[in-house]
């Protein structure tokens, strides 16, 4: 199922822009309100699905590459706690030194 027309970007806008002024004639305040809230709510079940399958790519995503970046933060880790075991060992003796 093709919806979306292959055109470009603002002129897709644009087409929103003028259905809705179409529309704006033929319907009364509160059928536009109610036209509105349901084009609104319809938008955001859109997007918030789409937004979720692009989340699940990601994971999928990374699970593949997973072991390679786990390592990787792993050793960053790893370094970062050699770091700070080595300065609160130099602490320490400087501490003692002052004793």
């Amino acid at each position: 199922m093709n919806l979306i027309p292959n055109i470009p970007a603002k002129a897709f806008s644009f087409s929103a822009v003028v259905v809705g002024y179409l529309l704006i004639d033929d319907l009364t305040a509160n059928e536009q309100n109610a036209l509105g809230n349901w084009l609104m709510l319809t938008a955001q079940v859109l997007s918030t699905n789409a937004f979720y399958r692009q989340v699940q790519q990601e994971r999928k995503n990374i699970k593949t590459t997973q072991p390679d970046n786990e390592t990787w933060n792993t050793k960053r880790e790893i370094m970062m706690l050699q770091k700070m075991v080595d300065a609160l060992n130099k602490e320490i003796e400087t501490l003692k030194s002052n004793i």
